[in-house]
């Protein structure tokens, strides 16, 4: 297995002058312009005596500047705690504390609602935009951090250059990331991340999704979850591809416009995404040729117009749309398959680094989530046709929770298998299905296992439905929805809307599955970075 920070340092020496890391119409860094900023965090540290194995934070909105520290950190083996932006600021600080972080890198308006005395382990604060201080509690580290520049012009009179890049090659069992879920569940813990787990993900994807020096992607997840980190970032940039960075959520119009002029090579974004291109842009179009598909040959082609239509409002060079976070919505998959679009649905979480599952989107089979990365076994009499947990073994792996050795203990099984908590079945070719999260699985008073997640599929595709969850009220289905009213709708029909989804709903589900009562919801579901509900706000 290559290390990835020795295929970054390969990287470096052969495409100095090649962009790494740029904001989308704005800032934009060089591979040397990297190389020189790792340089002079590795002198920053070795002035304060910042050793290897300390934590730093990071809670900032993505860019390329969030890049450059995290490359600053991470290459000098010191551990790097991303943290998401959006964590309210008590969340900061607290996980900032427990991870015994002792700099935190922070946008100023983040820092503005952070109170330092609730950080004590914390020497300074750095503003990742412009690196400018933003408060000390240590004066030799302002110092140093200051004078980083100077320091790194006068062991480099004559410049950086790519022979003088050497990068650690031989830490595999290192601790080299901490990061914080913020899943479906509740509380978060830190994952532990070594380096031989992030360079079994950028193996594994570099044999299964290969990229190339100048090729170009952007980057829309968050950096501070692992599914964005791993796979959008580290793993292309590392391999000489152009990551750009849009910041904020961007508007659709400035999110194709950003993809007609970046034209990126892979898309990695969460079935959410791909669901409204669906829904605003391609069911329309098909709808108004629906005519069209009595006459013998004229539907494959409507379908070959619109994929083509698609794979042109992407950029042109999309080698492959790849999802994971939840499930597709089936209507859509379908779709996407008569289409023929280049897609696939992985299955991951952050403790695996994150990738569990994955296929290509030539092998990939639809309702699947691939075949496993590594080993997974499904804890069933018969994995093929019941539900078991679905557990994992594999070099990707965390090596456990920080601080918490109960959470750890927990997590595996005696025999050194990981508990991943989602329920599923295997098919003989190894394909995974997901059925749902153990959590989650509703037994009703006949001792039927009902998943939320199928009864929400079929939901999902329900006139009106533009977000839902079911939950288990004493044993009755319940299903809550959200829906965008257009603004024309008179009171007596929206009184009725619930009443027709629970009747359209039931006409695909089984008896034991039909739900009983649909209440609207006044405002959309909170929702993870995956964009995941948060299903235990709601009950």
């Amino acid at each position: 297995m290559k290390h990835y920070l020795k295929t970054l340092e390969k990287t470096i020496h052969e495409n100095w002058d090649l962009k790494a890391l740029c904001d989308y119409g704005g800032d934009s860094f060089t591979y040397g312009d990297l190389a020189t900023n790792v340089e002079q965090f590795r002198l920053f540290f070795q002035a304060t005596g910042i050793a290897k194995g300390e934590k730093i934070a990071i809670c900032a909105r993505n860019s390329a500047r969030w890049a450059m520290a995290f490359w600053g950190i991470n290459v000098n083996e010191r551990v790097v705690v991303p943290l998401l932006a959006d964590f309210h600021p008590s969340n900061v600080a607290s996980l900032t504390t427990h991870s015994d972080s002792v700099l935190l890198f922070t946008d100023d308006d983040i820092w503005e609602r952070l109170n330092p005395e609730d950080m004590p382990l914390l020497k300074a604060a750095i503003n990742v935009k412009d690196g400018n201080l933003l408060w000390h509690r240590d004066e030799a580290v302002a110092q140093a951090w200051q004078q980083r520049k100077s320091a790194f012009e006068q062991r480099y009179t004559g410049g950086m250059s790519p022979e003088k890049v050497t990068y650690p090659g031989d830490n595999f069992n290192d601790l080299a990331i901490i990061n914080y879920t913020s899943g479906t569940t509740g509380n978060p813990k830190g994952v532990m991340l070594d380096y031989g787990a992030m360079s079994d993900t950028d193996e594994f994807a570099n044999y299964h999704f290969p990229n190339h020096p100048g090729e170009t992607i952007i980057s829309m997840l968050p950096l501070a979850h692992m599914y964005g980190l791993a796979i959008e970032f580290i793993h292309p940039n590392v391999d000489g591809v152009t990551v750009y960075f849009l910041g904020k959520t961007p508007s659709p119009s400035r999110l194709l416009k950003a993809m007609q002029e970046v034209r990126p090579y892979m898309v990695i974004t969460v079935p959410l995404v791909m669901e409204k291109v669906y829904a605003n842009s391609i069911k329309p179009a098909l709808e108004k040729r629906k005519k069209l598909f009595i006459i013998p040959g004229l539907k494959t082609l409507v379908y070959r117009a619109a994929r083509k239509a698609i794979m042109k409002v992407f950029g042109g060079q999309v080698q492959c749309f790849i999802m994971g976070g939840a499930a597709l919505n089936p209507e859509a998959e379908q779709c996407f398959k008569k289409m023929k679009l280049p897609y696939t649905v992985g299955y991951g979480m952050t403790e695996a680094c994150p990738l569990l599952g994955y296929a290509w989107w030539k092998e990939f089979v639809p309702g699947s989530c691939g075949k496993p990365v590594h080993e997974l076994r499904i804890d069933s009499e018969d994995p093929e046709h019941k539900a078991g947990e679905i557990q994992a073994r594999g070099r990707n792996l965390t090596t456990g929770y920080y601080k918490n050795p109960e959470a750890t203990a927990a997590a595996f099984t005696s025999d050194g298998w990981f508990r991943t908590g989602d329920l599923g079945v295997m098919d003989k070719d190894g394909n995974v299905f997901i059925r749902g999260r153990i959590k989650s699985m509703i037994l009703n008073s006949s001792g039927q296992n009902i998943y939320p997640e199928e009864v929400e599929a079929v939901l999902a595709n329900c006139e009106h439905v533009d977000e839902c969850l079911v939950v288990d009220r004493g044993g009755k289905i319940v299903a809550l929805v959200y829906t965008e009213f257009p603004s024309d709708m008179d009171d007596e029909t929206k009184a009725g809307i619930p009443a027709m989804i629970r009747n359209e709903a039931n006409k695909s589900l089984p008896a034991y599955s039909k739900i009983s009562q649909v209440e609207l919801m006044d405002a959309p579901f909170e929702k993870t970075p995956k964009m995941s509900i948060k299903r235990f706000l709601y009950s």
